[in-house]
């Protein structure tokens, strides 16, 4: 499993919060949901994005935009107008003064704002939850990132322009399937670009050692890797492995192989019923104790602590 597919691997969408946004200027939404991740793509019109202390974006029709949270941003036809409403966590909506938007602006199904075929109209998709193989990929992210219609042609846009509005059985699985798509697609593209500075750990997948080492880790993380063994499997001896990975990732091959063992840990504590014990075999733990004393030394927390919700959202001097 590369540390894309990682995103998907860990917490998929599951219920995300989709909707499909029309508006007539002026308009102007401040989020302020804390969601992870959501994703924006404009069908038509235009719009700015504008994260609080950040750099804004104009993006126009065919423009797709990815927020990370939980910083809020603000969405707009104009940078100067005000706020009309508030999205706040769980997709609630009020008005500016705290007033409750519930059921106002309604338009249908996954439907909101002014009219159904306002000259604006984006659709959005939000992420719910963040796991820890997630963050890492999430901390690489800026606050706002963008890709215009010319830098890249979206497939998926009609399919989830036809699906959103859709009420049909099983419909919120088809559409956080979707979102998964094109979020992965995005990222793809995002971090093919030079000027995207993707990470180290991302970077080093395209090196011919380094790249064969860190994938075998994440693919087969429970087997009793050494850095002698990783060194035979990638043909260099072990102090050129060392070497290279540490220059390249930005941290030794076992300290790379610890934060992903918990890290996968952490999600399957959150994602799972299985016991401390056999989550503790399934990412390379020999015991539950075992587990549980590393687990405690980088995220503060104990597993149970972590699985009830006590652990802190960043392991402590974790190397992204």
């Amino acid at each position: 499993m590369d540390a894309l597919a990682g995103l998907l691997e860990g917490p998929r969408a599951r219920g995300a919060f989709m909707i499909r946004a029309c508006f007539d200027p002026p308009w102007c939404i401040r989020v302020e949901d804390r969601a992870p991740l959501t994703i924006m793509l404009v069908v038509r019109g235009e719009a700015w994005v504008m994260p609080d202390g950040q750099e804004r974006t104009l993006l126009r029709a065919g423009d797709l935009a990815i927020a990370r949270g939980p910083d809020p941003y603000t969405c707009a036809d104009s940078p100067a107008t005000e706020p009309q409403a508030v999205i706040l966590p769980g997709g609630e909506c009020a008005y500016p003064d705290g007033r409750s938007l519930k059921g106002h602006r309604d338009l249908g199904v996954r439907s909101w704002g002014d009219r159904p075929d306002g000259s604006t109209v984006l659709l959005i998709g939000t992420y719910l939850m963040q796991g820890e193989i997630t963050g890492r990929l999430l901390d690489a992210l800026p606050p706002l990132l963008s890709l215009t219609s010319r830098e890249w042609k979206c497939p998926l846009t009609p399919i989830l322009a036809e699906e959103i509005v859709r009420d049909e059985p099983g419909q919120e699985v088809v559409l956080d399937r979707l979102l998964d798509l094109l979020v992965i697609a995005a990222l793809r593209a995002w971090f093919s670009r030079p000027e995207a500075e993707a990470p180290a750990w991302y970077r080093a997948l395209a090196d011919p050692v380094v790249g064969r080492v860190l994938r075998l880790v994440q693919d087969d993380p429970a087997h009793p890797w050494t850095v002698a063994s990783l060194a035979a499997k990638a043909g260099v001896s072990r102090a050129a492995l060392a070497r290279r990975f540490t220059e390249l990732v930005g941290e030794p091959p076992m300290a790379y192989l610890t934060g992903w063992r918990l890290a996968l840990a952490a999600d399957r504590l959150r994602d799972s019923a299985d016991t401390i014990g056999a989550i503790a075999h399934q990412v390379g733990y020999g015991s539950a104790f075992a587990l549980s004393t590393a687990f405690k030394r980088v995220y503060g927390v104990s597993p149970q602590e972590h699985r009830t919700g006590g652990a802190p959202t960043v392991p402590r001097g974790t190397v992204t």
